[in-house]
């Protein structure tokens, strides 16, 4: 349907096959935003060119050991129902009671996305009515967050080159605290729904994203640091496979210097993969929609991952009336910093922004360009050690332990160990390589006891866990390099000796 161009303007140039399905591989059409803008002049159709708009709101579940507003605990796939408080389940004469942990997770993710944090934030009630959700509505923050006016920096490579990076940042609108719903399980062998409560009142921290972003790929590579940036503050583990991370996509197409044109809601989109995807295809869809005289629909839709595209949910042609009202049983939630601090209050008794300030750890990017001045490394690289959990920590253990520079160092993590890793599709805290076993390995290809061909060897005997040492590998397989030259003349000797007539060829020419 249409191709990316300069600065995530699209063109169309080729048509959909029959039944209406796309004859070109979903991954050729992700072609990478390019970082040096201006506009794509239109096709030999004569068709204008489009600019896509992305728009992010990202759900993140608070690292806490209880709820928001209750003393249940939080635990992925308990026995369903097992988790739920009076509180929880909406029963009469409960009053909620807020979670400190989660107001100063929120703080801190605030401050680490150059957020200003207001010192004074309101709770509201958001009603709607469905079976997860046992009070009728969801306390959340409608008109004053905990924090606004911040911005994202990410990276992303350009037409898939790790060495063509450019940096870019979306502006971050808010981040506002909210409790989560239950989840609804449906049987349709037995004509009905089942409710699990464990969820209900979760603390959710939901990061509202400007509609700065072009294409899928820019919208994964944002989420991509975000969760990198929860999970260096140990605010949200983050883990999209447990829900802990989930995404809904805006997104609308218009031609250059037009309003924007109407938008549709991708819902829930759990994979980082998936996000890129289904951003592609609603953007691709709205062009031929368009560009074949039809109207976009202002509707919610789903992102069907076997089918590769999205499918309607609901519509929302009326706009939706939550009845947003203020909170009764919370007061406005004050924060103080050491300036309005008073000084009789007790200080375990309240949030202080800049305690907390003073406290945030290396966010990504500098642990980025820690990495690359102090081991001499080369930016991409510095990208796949973060992008993959614990594999910085592996290759700082592999060079404190070895005496190969660095820059080879790096070589054997990101080319041998973690191709390793994903053709057995394992974590790097499930390595059966372990730091030490690989910087021993290192060290005897430094020593110049084996070649690099010989240590692949051993790399993949190591690989099979059973205990051995390389040492022990190499006198095993009789791998090491012979360092005695009478016994290299020797060897030579004997070749010759065995292929004399070959021998008397060569001389005599």
């Amino acid at each position: 349907v249409a191709v990316r161009g300069c600065g995530g303007v699209w063109r169309r140039t080729w048509q959909r096959g029959s039944g209406g399905r796309d004859p070109t591989p979903r991954r050729q059409l992700a072609v990478a935003c390019n970082a040096r803008g201006g506009a794509v002049p239109a096709g030999k159709s004569g068709l204008a060119p489009w600019v896509p708009v992305v728009g992010l709101e990202i759900h993140a579940q608070i690292s806490s050991n209880s709820k928001l507003f209750s003393g249940s605990q939080v635990q992925f796939a308990a026995p369903p129902n097992s988790l739920v408080s009076f509180f929880d389940a909406s029963l009469p004469g409960t009053l909620p009671v807020l979670n400190r942990r989660c107001v100063e997770a929120a703080v801190m993710t605030g401050l680490a996305l150059n957020c200003s944090i207001n010192k004074k934030s309101l709770f509201d009630r958001k009603h709607y009515f469905y079976a997860d959700l046992p009070a009728g509505y969801q306390i959340t923050q409608q008109r004053v967050p905990i924090a606004v006016n911040g911005s994202l920096s990410y990276s992303l490579c350009i037409d898939n080159k790790m060495s063509q990076m450019v940096t870019k940042t979306v502006r971050i609108k808010q981040i506002q605290l909210e409790q989560d719903s239950g989840k609804s399980l449906h049987d349709d062998t037995r004509s009905q729904t089942l409710v699990d409560l464990n969820r209900a009142g979760v603390g959710l921290m939901e990061v509202v994203m400007e509609p700065d972003m072009c294409c899928g790929e820019e919208a994964a590579a944002a989420v991509r640091e975000l969760q990198l940036i929860l999970q260096t503050l140990g605010s949200s583990q983050a883990v999209m496979a447990e829900g802990q991370l989930r995404v809904d996509a805006n997104v609308s197409v218009h031609h250059p210097g037009e309003p924007y044109g109407v938008r549709t809601e991708v819902k829930n989109i759990n994979s980082i993969r998936f996000l890129a995807k289904a951003v592609d295809y609603e953007i691709q869809r709205q062009i031929e929609e368009l560009e074949n005289g039809g109207t976009i629909l202002n509707e919610t839709r789903a992102f069907d991952s076997k089918l590769g595209c999205t499918v309607p949910m609901r519509d929302k042609e009326g706009k939706q009336d939550y009845r947003f009202m203020p909170e009764p049983n919370l007061p406005p939630l004050i924060l103080y910093d050491a300036k309005s601090l008073p000084a009789n209050m007790n200080h375990q008794q309240v949030v202080n922004i800049d305690w907390i300030h003073e406290r945030l750890p290396d966010l990504p990017s500098v642990k980025r360009a820690k990495l690359v001045e102090q081991y001499g490394i080369l930016p991409e690289h510095s990208f796949t050690l973060l992008n993959e959990d614990g594999l910085a920590e592996f290759f700082e253990n592999v060079v404190k332990q070895t005496q190969m520079k660095p820059k080879k160092v790096i070589g054997w993590i990101i080319n041998d160990l973690l191709s390793h890793l994903k053709q057995h599709s394992l974590t790097v805290k499930e390595s059966p390589v372990s730091s030490f076993l690989l910087a021993d390995l290192l060290n005897l290809l430094v020593k110049t006891d084996i070649s690099s061909t010989a240590a692949k060897q051993v790399l993949a005997e190591l690989w099979k866990g059973e205990g051995k040492t390389p040492l022990e590998i190499v006198k095993e397989k009789k791998l090491g390099l012979i360092q005695d030259q009478e016994e290299l003349e020797q060897i030579c000797q004997a070749v010759i000796d065995r292929q004399e007539n070959e021998v008397i060829m060569m001389v005599l020419g």
